[in-house]
């Protein structure tokens, strides 16, 4: 495990007491249950506002904190331990990196200080189809006037249908394929033209489909370079890439954590079944590949906080090794349970279903080894 600052252990004992008491995997129950539009509670973010967790990333100039991406990343653990569901990744995390790295002092002064307070939700659109490919960004931003038109759709929008605003990937230039033509815009959820439907799924999540009718724009929403915001979009996604690994752990270790306790109380024969040689190595086998995950993604997050040079390669590793390691441990986690890990009644199924989605967002296992390879020059 990293060496954490005082600072840092003191948030993260925070993040764990708050969310073992406050938001528990029943409080995320309760919320599907209910089928809460924004798919979070309200009251669960508004006293993540309070704590100051969505400042953690921006500047004290603005109203934040300024602590980086190791102790954001260390919140977001703590959440996916009880897959707490909030806008704080998809908002807190990418939205406010958007406004951080590509904004002009303008747009944050605007901005900034809304994200921290939790008024605005801001979340990246950028999938169009089925698989993540940002290159093959088609939704057209033609120039009109002194702004831009939207045209297009975006598919599985991350906490979506709670978002006030969305940071668009659009092409202005070159076809569908290049990265060069690609720019990114600031986009109000209440813009005229601008329609979304939620996206029904496994994990109980907000996501949303949304699509841009001819979205009128003025210049001013441009963020970055005009024709290039691919890098801009690229530097974006890791930084995102990077904190769906640290949740990723997380409900990984909440996993675990469930599987070893029936392994320490399941009796069959006599005896709990985890005195059986055959179950105690495949525990150790999680518990060695946890360790190796953890490794990569508190190394990708202390690179982007060192603005190292190696950050890209070390984010799809953190994303793939901690998709492979998710991956497995929450099938353990069902098939060491038998049949009662089968049951909706059961919180294992959470669990498995939470992980599967997380594997595909900003880039499955395979995406990732490829960009990895790519990367080193392979």
């Amino acid at each position: 495990m990293a060496a954490l600052s005082e600072e840092q252990s003191l948030i993260r004992d925070q993040a764990k007491s708050w969310v073992s008491e406050k938001a528990p995997v029943r409080k995320f129950r309760e919320m599907r249950d209910a089928r809460i539009g924004q798919a979070y509670a309200p009251e669960a973010f508004s006293a993540m506002v309070d704590m100051g967790w969505t400042g953690i990333l921006v500047p004290e100039a603005y109203g934040g904190s300024d602590l980086g991406y190791l102790t954001f990343g260390l919140i977001l653990e703590e959440l996916g331990r009880q897959l707490t569901a909030s806008p704080l990744l998809a908002s807190g995390l990418v939205g406010t990196s958007a406004i951080l790295l590509g904004g002009n002092e303008e747009q944050k002064q605007a901005w900034l200080p809304n994200l921290v307070d939790g008024s605005a939700i801001l979340t990246l659109a950028v999938d169009e189809g089925p698989r993540h490919a940002p290159e093959k960004t088609a939704l057209a931003a033609s120039a009109s006037g002194d702004g831009f038109v939207l045209d297009g759709s975006k598919v599985g929008v991350l906490e979506g249908m709670a978002a006030t605003a969305f940071v668009v990937a659009a092409r202005t230039s070159g076809e569908p394929g290049s990265d060069q033509g690609i720019s990114l815009f600031l986009v109000p959820a209440d813009a005229k033209g601008v329609t979304r439907s939620a996206r029904v799924t496994a994990d109980s999540r907000g996501y949303a489909d949304v699509t841009f009718a001819k979205v009128e724009i003025g210049s001013d929403a441009l963020l970055g370079s005009l024709d290039e915001g691919f890098e801009l979009l690229d530097t974006l996604l890791d930084r995102g890439r990077a904190g769906l690994a640290a949740e990723m752990l997380g409900i990984a270790g909440g996993a675990f954590a469930m599987t070893l306790d029936y392994l320490k109380t399941r009796k069959q024969f006599g005896r709990v079944i985890g005195s059986f040689q055959a179950l105690g190595h495949r525990a150790a086998d999680m518990y060695s590949g946890m360790e190796l995950a953890r490794s990569c993604v508190e190394a990708a997050l202390a690179a982007i906080d060192a603005d190292a040079g190696n950050v890209a390669e070390l984010c799809s590793l953190a994303k793939c090794k901690m998709g492979d390691h998710l991956h497995l441990v929450s099938n353990e986690l069902i098939q060491m349970h038998g049949g009662i890990g089968m049951t909706d009644e059961y919180d294992a199924g959470f669990y498995l279903k939470r992980a599967r989605a997380m594997e595909t967002i900003y880039g499955n296992q395979a995406f990732h080894r490829e960009r990895y390879a790519r990367l080193l020059g392979y």
